[in-house]
């Protein structure tokens, strides 16, 4: 067993964001849209333990999703 399999780490692939008043989040329904601060072509941002790392695009082929990496974000830019 590998000393890294036991180390957590807090992982999060942030599409966008926006900022919504709870009584509207609660009068949403199934299927209902929430914009986002952000374009089709802007890249997902990745964080791990809070900290961005990296930077990539979501990949959708059929019913499975996957996220490429395109940048890795250097250490003193962290």
């Amino acid at each position: 067993m590998s000393v890294l399999e036991d180390i957590t780490i807090d992982l999060s692939i942030v599409l966008g964001s926006t900022n919504l008043p709870i009584r509207q989040i609660l009068a949403m329904g199934r299927g209902a849209m929430i914009a986002l601060d952000c374009g089709h072509d802007d890249p997902t941002l990745v964080y791990v333990n809070g900290k961005l790392v990296a930077k990539g695009r979501v990949l959708v082929d059929e019913d499975q999703m996957s996220l490429e990496v395109t940048e890795v974000i250097p250490r003193e830019h962290r």
